[in-house]
């Protein structure tokens, strides 16, 4: 994943760990070496920093036999050097913001269709509630997803003689929001703070059952029918139906940490409310949580709070836009 907060291992973790200096170490020498040694002479240059690490991450990854690689997308999808996995077991869009305008475009639309350049044939995608236009553009390039292999031999055909395969398509689906997957009256807890963590909740658990059943785990938990008034009503994408949770599901979404992302963090007298958001959708997000979380907060006897923000940002963003929905 990117950025990191603090030190860069923080990038490649394992088991929810940032792998150890001396791990981070021996890699980094080992993929660097083997780079310069094999380089083209002619054009003699080094991957960038973000396609360095994630070089290095698949290399830890396979060397470390990890059984599962959750890989983060840098920027966009369909040109991010992190898209050269040909089969993922799934893939997930979360909700699309307008972010790196100069590289993905200036509009909703654009960015969708960056994003869903990460698709792949035959290889189910789940994404969240989406303005219409970029989800019909996601719809679009799921269905392009289809491409064509020669086989020279084998598949019962004569020697010599080509035969077309042609691949399914992307199946892409919406997920179903959290309270589908709430039981009766008890309300799923989250370790994440803020309504827009809701969204990105429903969208791990659409993954993570994917990966389980790809892997053929028993006790899933039963799938909810989705009622055919809501299976397309409106909706250019089939809806994923929703399941029962299994107590690790449950715990998982409760125990999850992101330093940085909705963290209130008491120092002395000082308390901290952090967060990274950098567009305008998630500054909105991150209003609306810091709302909440201020009204939570025990005011001081005495009557007396003062405010300050700092806000920075980097990059080509439009910082009077993002500080004037703070302000």
């Amino acid at each position: 994943s990117s950025p990191h907060l603090v030190q860069v291992r923080e990038r490649i973790r394992i088991n929810g760990q940032p792998i150890s200096k001396d791990l981070f170490n021996k890699y980094f020498w080992l993929v660097y070496n083997r780079l310069e040694e094999t380089k083209d002479p002619v054009h003699a240059s080094m991957p960038a920093y973000f396609r360095f690490l994630t070089i290095m991450a698949f290399h830890v990854f396979l060397q470390e036999k990890v059984d599962l690689a959750v890989v983060e997308v840098g920027i966009g999808g369909t040109y991010d050097c992190t898209n050269i996995i040909r089969t993922p077991v799934v893939c997930g869009v979360s909700s699309l913001g307008i972010d790196h305008t100069s590289i993905l475009g200036d509009s909703m639309e654009k960015i969708a269709w960056q994003k869903g350049g990460i698709f792949k044939p035959g290889v189910p995608a789940f994404t969240v509630a989406q303005p219409e236009r970029p989800l019909e553009v996601l719809r679009e390039r799921a269905q392009e997803r289809k491409v064509s292999s020669w086989c020279g031999c084998g598949w019962g055909v004569p020697h010599g003689r080509g035969l077309s395969l042609l691949s399914p398509q992307c199946p892409l689906y919406l997920c179903p929001e959290l309270d589908d997957f709430e039981e009766g009256c008890r309300a799923l807890e989250l370790g994440l703070a803020g309504a827009h963590q809701r969204s990105n909740a429903a969208l791990a658990l659409q993954l993570a059952r994917t990966w389980l059943q790809r892997r053929g785990c028993q006790g899933l938990g039963e799938l909810k029918e989705v009622p055919p008034s809501t299976e397309l009503l409106g909706r250019p994408v089939p809806l994923a139906p929703a399941f029962r949770l299994t107590d690790a599901m449950i715990q998982g979404l409760r125990d999850t940490e992101w330093l940085g992302r909705t963290q209130v963090l008491s120092h002395g007298p000082v308390t901290w409310y952090l967060d990274g958001a950098h567009t305008t959708s998630s500054i909105q997000a991150c209003v609306r949580w810091f709302r909440q979380a201020a009204l939570n907060q025990d005011k001081p006897h005495d009557g007396s709070e003062v405010r300050v923000l700092l806000f920075n940002a980097t990059g080509d963003r439009d910082t009077a836009a993002l500080l004037k929905l703070l302000v």
